[in-house]
């Protein structure tokens, strides 16, 4: 039986390895996503078998910078539980966490909303800008599950995409202006750079709108902010030697530093809670890079985790689904 009138809320991330042991089967289960890969089914496997051992060396030595493991899961959490409390009638609601490459993963946590037997589930992707490679490929695990083990008598609403929702661009337009009056900045002057994780290019070519909204994203907070023509759009965490999204994140803060620019402000767009994108390539490899281009003074404004304005947009999210 239902319980009255209940909804579970689905949140589902990419997920990171708990320990450095894992980061192998982490990055298989990456790289084996059709999705992300596109590769044939019969060779995805034994590819993706290849890639991780020869990449996971290397990766293991980003996460030892970062205490060895992701944080992403807890963060995640922590965005739940805060979700939960902000919810009005909290009895209503059970909000679940999933991820898509490491544990929790989605079938198990599906599985525990089955056993809640709600009337309604909201599966909403920690992902603010679409693309095929994170929201897709999240809708797509979540279907292929449901599919096969839901129940069809629980009513199932998917998320998409958010990118445009008011209280999102308020919470990160709330963090840039933290950082910039905690380091006693002027916002009129300082160069902001919006890292934004990147795509290769095929999936631009093959309709994917992330860039776009991307954009579209960075013009808005810059027009909110007044920030004119000292913001900036990059893409950061390309692998391999296709092309991608560009311009990178390391070229930009090259040509600022060639500029005589001494003060920058990165800001992770595309992220909205600290993995290894935040806090190694931003806080260690990024910050290396800027200084060695000759910028002296280097700020990295949080991801937004669960920042009570960036809870009320996951509620404002949740609330008119």
């Amino acid at each position: 039986m239902n319980h009255p009138a209940s909804i579970a809320i689905l949140l589902i991330n990419l997920g990171g390895p708990e320990s450095l042991e894992s980061v192998e089967p982490f990055l298989f289960n990456l790289f084996s996503d059709p999705d992300i890969m596109g590769y044939n089914r019969i060779l995805l496997k034994p590819l993706a078998k290849f890639i991780s051992k020869r990449r996971s060396p290397v990766v293991r030595g980003y996460y030892s910078l970062i205490g060895g493991k992701s944080p992403i899961l807890e963060l995640t959490r922590q965005q739940a539980e805060a979700l939960q409390k902000a919810l009005p009638d909290s009895d209503r609601f059970k909000v679940f966490t999933a991820m898509r490459y490491w544990h929790p993963f989605i079938e198990a946590v599906v599985n525990d909303i089955i056993d809640f037997q709600p009337q309604k589930i909201i599966v909403l992707p920690l992902y603010p800008h679409y693309s095929i490679t994170t929201t897709g490929s999240s809708i797509n695990e979540f279907n292929r599950v449901w599919n096969r083990i839901g129940n069809p008598g629980i009513e199932v609403r998917i998320v998409r995409e958010w990118h445009k929702n008011p209280l999102y661009i308020d919470a990160v337009c709330e963090t840039i202006v933290k950082t910039i009056e905690s380091h006693k900045l002027d916002i009129k002057t300082t160069q902001i750079v919006f890292s934004a994780h990147g795509l290769p290019l095929r999936f631009i070519k093959d309709g994917d709108p992330y860039a776009t909204q991307i954009e579209k994203g960075v013009e808005t907070i810059s027009r909110q902010l007044g920030l004119g023509k000292n913001c900036h759009l990059s893409y950061q965490s390309r692998v391999g030697p296709m092309k991608w999204l560009g311009p990178y994140t390391e070229d930009v803060l090259k040509e600022l530093g060639d500029r005589k620019v001494s003060s920058v402000v990165l800001v992770p767009i595309s992220f909205v809670s600290d993995h290894l994108e935040t806090l190694y390539e931003m806080d260690i490899l990024y910050r290396e890079k800027a200084k060695g281009y000759g910028i002296s003074n280097y700020y990295r404004v949080p991801a937004l985790n669960d920042s009570p304005l960036f809870i009320k947009a996951l509620k404002d999210i949740v609330l008119q689904v």
